[in-house]
């Protein structure tokens, strides 16, 4: 599968951004989805996650209340609405997919990835 995200930018604090991700195939509907973040010289951290269905969703705890994943499963796409921006979310932004179909938060266990795109929140 291969996954194209889009919807980056740059958003001044408090203000939103929402971010996409399109998956080509037809095996959209059994791959659960995440996104995970890079910050310029920092490790790649998991953000949210949902399952396969959509019924079991995580976040981290640094966007928990801010942040909304989602998916239409007939859109092949996954969603990211961030609001609330700081500083601190700037970061390529990539999203993912994994076989299992769960929701999970180690981006270890992700199959494939997105190339990611550009959030920058000034102050």
């Amino acid at each position: 599968v291969q996954l194209q995200a889009s919807g980056g930018g740059l958003v001044q604090a408090g203000g939103s951004l929402s971010l996409s991700c399109a998956a080509s195939g037809r095996t959209f509907s059994t791959y659960g989805m995440g996104w995970f973040r890079q910050a310029p010289g920092k490790e790649r951290e998991f953000i949210a996650a949902i399952s396969r269905s959509g019924g079991s969703r995580y976040y981290a705890d640094s966007v928990l209340g801010r942040f909304t994943i989602s998916r239409g499963n007939a859109k092949n796409t996954v969603y990211l609405q961030m609001n609330t921006l700081k500083p601190e979310d700037t970061a390529v932004y990539y999203c993912a997919a994994q076989f299992t179909g769960v929701a999970g938060t180690n981006k270890d266990d992700y199959n494939y990835w997105g190339q990611g795109t550009e959030v920058t929140v000034s102050s």
